[in-house]
């Protein structure tokens, strides 16, 4: 079930949030959890039945291994059965066809693949236990039953792309009595940011969609606007997409009274890769750093280690967000991008902040490239047309100054398939680096947020979005 759905918005969420509130004024507390634990599993369930099983076994054996963990007597051979088996999981929901593709590239084999189709949200509730095992390894978790477990897991507002979260932040909220009862307030705010999330999506996410699929689909036919034009489109969808999803997920989450984790703070007006990934994605990165990147030596073990630490954890980052060369050359440019700015910051070099935020902006932007194309060879194309291709402008810029046919200089009509004017998408490029770049997020726009006529209105304008749910699609991060 998506979000951004008349089922999701009209049916399920007022329907989930009515009978858990019902059930708790009634004093039912398990009952309200466990009709949450059932809400979320058919929020799961809408989209393949077939794999609710799977989720089941992995709550149970999880829940398992981290009550032997919680232990005064614990062993580390739990712990490492416990990470084996998450990651053999989903190892082969998602990499088994990767790899023999490769085993059969390499040898000359013909090992049938398997065609395997990738689990709703396993990347996601994988990372999220692993977490867990380990913190309870730590004396980080507290003993709770299976049923406060399965909430901790399920919650349908995080369980399908996150944040991803840990047991210490969630389980306490579900404790506290006073979010056991409507809070009007956070009723007014969660709807907010659901709003300014599902605007996001289908009004934003989803118009770029359209340029950036035009281009990646016909990369070989594209000109130099052509090719920048493309890369910033699925730069700005990724963004919106991803972070739309995230403010649904709040705003949602909210109307239960529980606070998810931040997981976006302006990403693209960061002035290094360092400041980016402390901007972008932040919950992936916290586990990227808290079980990746220390665990391997952090920065303790001298510089060549810390150089090569971070770009282990960015290779393995690259990996998790998808099986393909293109997923892992990307962690690998992430890398070897931390890598480049830790030498810089060591050798005291310092950089204009407009020149910074530049070369950043455009190194993440051309980075996405191989994030979304299908292959090497498209990214490939696509990074010559930016570079080398043929200069063409737009043809309104040679109606307004005719003299540039004189220079040389082509003019076209690109994309008039889709629209009728050339300009119009020049227009949404220069609106959506406006938003990302001077605009307040949505998490300064929760600080700001008082429920009185000016938020109520601004709340249902955004919400107004959802009359463009007839062309709605899936969230880039559910192929995650």
């Amino acid at each position: 079930m998506l979000f951004n759905s008349y089922e999701f918005i009209f049916l399920f969420l007022p329907f989930s949030f009515f009978v858990y509130f019902y059930l708790n004024k009634k004093h039912y507390t398990e009952l309200s959890k466990g009709f949450l634990v059932a809400a979320s599993l058919f929020f799961y369930s809408w989209w393949n039945i077939i794999y609710l099983p799977l989720i089941l076994l992995s709550l149970m054996f999880n829940y398992n291994v981290g009550k032997l963990l919680s232990r005064k007597h614990k062993s580390k051979l739990f712990l490492a059965i416990g990470i084996t088996a998450n990651l053999a999981l989903l190892g082969y929901f998602k990499y088994a066809d990767f790899f023999i593709g490769n085993i059969n590239s390499v040898a000359g084999t013909q090992i049938p693949l398997l065609y395997l189709a990738l689990p709703l949200a396993i990347s996601f509730y994988t990372f999220q236990q692993i977490a867990y095992l380990v913190d309870s390894y730590r004396n980080e978790t507290k003993e709770y039953n299976f049923l406060n477990y399965a909430v901790f897991v399920t919650f349908f507002p995080q369980l399908i792309a996150g944040p991803i979260v840990h047991h210490s932040e969630m389980m306490p909220q579900f404790a506290k009595i006073k979010n056991k009862v409507i809070n009007y307030r956070n009723i007014a705010l969660g709807l907010f940011i659901f709003s300014m999330g599902l605007f996001k999506k289908v009004a934003i996410a989803d118009s770029f969609a359209v340029w950036a699929s035009q281009g990646f689909d016909a990369v070989d036919k594209l000109n130099m606007l052509e090719g920048w034009i493309t890369s910033l489109s699925y730069t700005f969808q990724l963004y919106f997409d991803f972070s739309g999803y995230t403010d649904m997920a709040i705003g949602a989450a909210l109307l239960f009274n529980i606070k998810l984790p931040i997981n976006f703070n302006s990403p693209y007006k960061a002035l290094n890769i360092q400041d980016f990934w402390r901007r972008w994605h932040m919950t992936l990165s916290r586990f990227l750093k808290d079980y990746i990147y220390i665990p391997l030596g952090g920065n303790r073990k001298g510089e060549f280690r810390t150089y090569t630490n971070l770009f282990a954890t960015f290779v393995l980052g690259g990996i998790w967000h998808g099986a393909g060369w293109t997923f892992v050359f990307w962690g690998v440019l992430h890398g070897l991008a931390l890598v480049i700015h830790r030498a810089w910051q060591k050798l005291g070099f310092k950089m204009y902040k407009i020149l910074a935020w530049f070369i950043t902006f455009n190194f993440i932007n051309v980075a996405w490239v191989f994030f979304r194309a299908k292959s090497f060879d498209d990214a490939l194309t696509l990074l010559s047309a930016m570079f080398m291709g043929d200069f063409v402008v737009p043809s309104f810029i040679r109606r307004m100054y005719p003299v540039i046919t004189e220079w040389g200089i082509k003019s076209d009509y690109w994309w008039l398939k889709f629209y009728q004017n050339d300009v119009y998408i020049l227009l949404w490029l220069v609106a959506g680096t406006a938003v990302v770049l001077l605009l307040p997020n949505s998490m300064q726009w929760m600080k700001k947020f008082r429920a009185n006529p000016f938020y109520i209105s601004f709340t249902i304008a955004l919400f107004m979005a959802v009359f463009l749910l007839h062309r709605k699609s899936e969230f880039i991060y559910f192929n995650f």
